[in-house]
């Protein structure tokens, strides 16, 4: 039976001085839940998620009046949370995220000696600390991304909650808790840690071996110099901030420029502007229909955003972009009398955008996008010069007709370079959780460029190889010995 919200117990800080203890509890945990089988942990994986499912007249409610988020979009959120566990369950049954590697000696291998018997895995790291994020109470919180590729991986979890739904991530823990333990997962093996001292103290126990962040740059950032300044430095996968740039060509302008400012606006005033793919600056022809059409756009009023703290942030960098040299407000709705920020629409030229990339180039979290015009009959140019420009992202995004290919090589190639998810007519705001997906980029989109945060590759960041060399097919992993039927490369030819 559902509890009302009033009923959600109010956390108190986990002691600084409990940590050492809580993480060594955890590694004992992961120790155990290491040396289960795939199956195991998939089935595992399975029970959070029913359980989840099941409290969701109880969490639902909780997320909606902690995070100030619609309900609509919180019910979608916690399906797509418990899909995810489900997704790793099923990545578990293949093995193939293992990447098995299988060398059979060889006197006769070519390099000038013999290749002696090699087989090749990977293994969990151990215990992670994961920092739940504040604009995705349950996607990327409590039983969130991170803490399902970990699990998954085989790691234990120790999850620092985040303070703006902080009865909401107890409640999320007690269920998750409450499944592992029901599906007879090791005691320990998941741990909520309140407050911002508890999660420094972990990220620098020795016990812990990696660490996962999404938020702020400068949050982010700071983590990164903890984990990777500790006597044994960890890898620490922070997502951080990203512009998410959108390159409209002059012929899809011309072609569809008031479905493009209809599209832009619904996408960056999507959930308040508080995604991080979220698109910050959209590059558009000079005199073109788009910007006409978004100086006379039916903007949506001020949304409620997840914090007080989110609207002063996001005020204050408005407030520096609409003063800055050749900055000027193209469309802007009223603020509400608290100071919930109105949809803002500002106008610059590309060329004062380029004079300026690190003061204009820059996330601004919330209802505000920065549009900059470029000159030019084609403007590709233009749009590699800028691409060229700015700095890591998690998305770019050409908005162009199909007659534009031939002359985008270069700008989609320079992209490429910039951003971990480049799209082709398509607006980022939404992250698919699939096989193929990358969600993450070069640094400050990320800490670590060559992983993701979605989708099943997600689980890579939690293991590590290990190749055998020579050894008895008793002492080997399941997945190394010879009758092993996952999918690996044997002697260079891929199995199945």
């Amino acid at each position: 039976m559902s509890t009302s919200t009033t009923e959600a117990p109010t956390p108190t800080e986990t002691a600084p001085a409990d940590v050492a203890e809580l993480v060594a509890a955890a590694a004992a945990a992961g120790e155990r839940w290491a040396a289960t089988s795939r199956t195991e942990r998939a089935a595992v994986l399975d029970a959070v998620a029913d359980a989840l499912d099941a409290a969701a007249g109880t969490l639902v409610p909780l997320a909606v009046e902690e995070s100030r988020l619609p309900e609509g979009r919180l019910k979608g959120e916690l399906v797509r949370t418990t899909f995810q566990l489900r997704l790793f369950g099923e990545v578990l049954r293949e093995g193939g995220y293992l990447d098995v590697r299988v060398d059979h000696a060889d006197p006769d291998w070519p390099m000038g000696a013999p290749r002696p018997d090699l087989r090749r895995t990977m293994v969990p790291l151990g215990p992670v600390v994961v920092f739940g994020a504040g604009n995705f109470p349950f996607a990327f919180s409590v039983a969130g991304g991170d803490t399902a590729s970990a699990l998954a991986a085989g790691c234990p979890v120790l999850l620092k909650a985040h303070p703006g739904h902080l009865r909401l991530s107890v409640a999320t823990a007690d269920v998750v808790r409450r499944a592992l333990a029901d599906a007879g997962a090791p005691d320990d093996l998941f741990t909520l840690l309140v407050g911002d001292e508890a999660g420094r103290e972990a990220l620098v126990d020795p016990g812990v071996r990696a660490g996962a962040f999404t938020g702020s740059t400068a949050g982010g950032r700071a983590l990164f110099d903890l984990a990777v300044s500790r006597p044994v430095p960890i890898p620490f996968f922070g997502e951080l901030g990203s512009v998410n740039p959108v390159f409209v060509t002059r012929a899809a302008a011309e072609a569809r420029g008031a479905d493009i400012a209809t599209q832009a606006v619904g996408s960056f005033t999507m959930g308040a502007g508080q995604f991080c793919t979220k698109p910050g600056v959209l590059v558009v022809p000079a005199g073109s229909s788009v910007v006409d059409a978004l100086r006379s756009a039916d903007l949506p009023g001020p949304a409620p955003m997840l914090s007080a703290r989110m609207v002063e942030g996001h005020n204050r960098v408005r407030h520096e972009l609409e003063g800055a040299h050749g900055v000027e407000v193209l469309a802007r709705g009223e603020d509400a009398e608290d100071g919930t920020p109105a949809p803002t629409i500002l106008l610059v030229d590309v060329a004062t955008l380029l004079a300026d990339v690190e003061e204009l180039f820059r996330e601004c979290f919330g209802p505000t996008v920065l549009v900059a015009t470029y000159e030019g009959s084609e403007g590709h140019d233009d749009l590699v010069a800028l691409a060229q420009a700015i700095d890591g992202q998690l998305t770019a995004t050409v908005v162009a007709e199909d007659s534009d290919a031939a002359s985008l090589g270069e700008l989609v190639t320079v992209l490429a370079n910039r951003a971990g998810r480049v799209l082709w007519n398509a607006w980022p705001t939404g992250v698919s959780v699939t096989h193929a997906q990358q969600h993450g980029g070069p640094y400050p989109a990320t800490t670590a460029g060559g992983t993701t945060s979605v989708g099943t590759a997600a689980i890579t960041r939690f293991l590590r190889p290990v190749a055998y060399q020579g050894f008895p097919s008793g002492l080997l992993p399941a997945e190394l010995r010879e009758d092993a039927t996952l999918p690996r490369l044997v002697d260079g030819v891929r199995q199945p």
